[in-house]
């Protein structure tokens, strides 16, 4: 859908550097990291707004601690969330820094509180993440606020996905952008599976992209060629800084490296077209085409001898090699000059 805000319908990849928990509980350092993503080449900033209370139960049930294989196993989901989420209070900063460097900053909401806190901070774009792709109340809500939407895919089903965009176009929002997530952190490259990527497209006639938990940056470079749109990726100062997030997110080198191999790769796609770039059509210079090889005389019989297809290409082109041979020369040719149709004797 067209809307008054942004669309995600842009020439090139939308590269979003994901603070998530990489400030430290520190507001100078959300601020620091906001300036450093624009260092990068980044186009977008993206917050998570919750509380520990929004997102989970302050429980110590059993169901309420982390024991999944993860990062953080042994730690109560609300310790995490208490040590991750970003204050409320810091959010409106956070949009105005990031507009004072020329990036987008968005958020991904985790409860309708956190979509009306959005609002009012004018969020151009809403992102959901995979752990909430089931949640259809939040989505439709978050849908309804006519921006684009960006969705996660990193738990979900085919059922979840049809789910999460039905709720989307319910309320008239077609303007969505799905995902290829594997949610592991980090994720191992060997399960990535990045051609459900273009699956995405051709099943559900939607925007594509990668949210990437892998280490490195080979699978930003691939989705560009697999047809993304979207690239996330998290984005951390410093990974001695530490911290939840911090031993899968790139630092400044690695993220500015990431973009400019992003950019470098959408250099190379270029357009489906036989047509040679001016550059191209002066390497022909170097192609072959057909030179006298010895001195002929005036009468003499063209051999494979005395002409030749060589390298340059200013002669004749080669595919008349076979009829000029047994024909004879109209004039004298000199061993070096370009074999011409003016060389070969008429004979009608």
């Amino acid at each position: 859908m067209r809307n008054n805000y942004m669309s995600l319908n842009q020439q090139q990849v939308f590269i979003i550097a994901e603070i998530s928990a990489n400030h430290q509980q520190n507001l100078e350092v959300a601020i620091e990291t906001i300036r450093a993503a624009k260092r990068t080449g980044a186009d977008a900033v993206k917050l998570q707004t919750y509380t520990p209370d929004t997102m989970t139960l302050n429980s110590d049930k059993n169901d309420f601690l982390i024991q999944q294989g993860t990062i953080w196993d042994g730690q109560k989901l609300y310790d995490l969330y208490q040590e991750a989420y970003t204050p409320w209070e810091w959010h409106a900063q956070l949009f105005a820094v990031a507009k004072e460097e020329g990036l987008i900053c968005f958020s991904s909401p985790f409860d309708k509180t956190a979509v009306d806190l959005l609002e009012s901070l004018d969020c151009p774009i809403y992102k959901i993440a995979s752990f909430e792709i089931t949640d259809i109340p939040l989505i439709e809500y978050t849908a309804s606020k006519g921006k684009p939407m960006i969705i996660s895919t990193g738990i979900a089903e085919r059922e979840d996905i049809e789910r999460a965009l039905k709720a989307c176009r319910k309320v008239g929002n077609n303007d969505i952008t799905l995902l290829k997530c594997t949610s592991s952190y980090p994720a191992p490259i060997v399960e990535a599976n990045m051609q459900l990527m273009q699956q995405f497209a051709a099943d559900f006639d939607v925007k594509i992209g990668l949210s990437d938990h892998t280490l490195g940056i080979t699978l930003p470079i691939v989705s560009v060629a697999l047809g993304a749109t979207v690239i996330e990726k998290h984005f951390i100062i410093d990974r001695a800084m530490g911290g939840p997030d911090a031993t899968f997110s790139l630092d400044v080198a690695e993220f500015t490296a990431m973009v400019s191999a992003v950019r470098d790769a959408e250099k190379s796609l270029g357009t489906a077209t036989y047509e040679l770039t001016e550059k191209q059509q002066s390497g022909k210079a170097f192609s072959r085409s057909l030179y006298v090889a010895e001195d002929i005389q005036e009468g003499e019989v063209f051999t494979e001898k005395n002409v030749r297809s060589v390298r340059p290409g200013f002669g004749m082109h080669p595919r008349f090699y076979n009829e000029i041979l047994g024909k004879k020369a109209a004039q004298n040719l000199e061993k070096g000059s370009r074999f011409t149709h003016d060389a070969i004797q008429n004979t009608e």
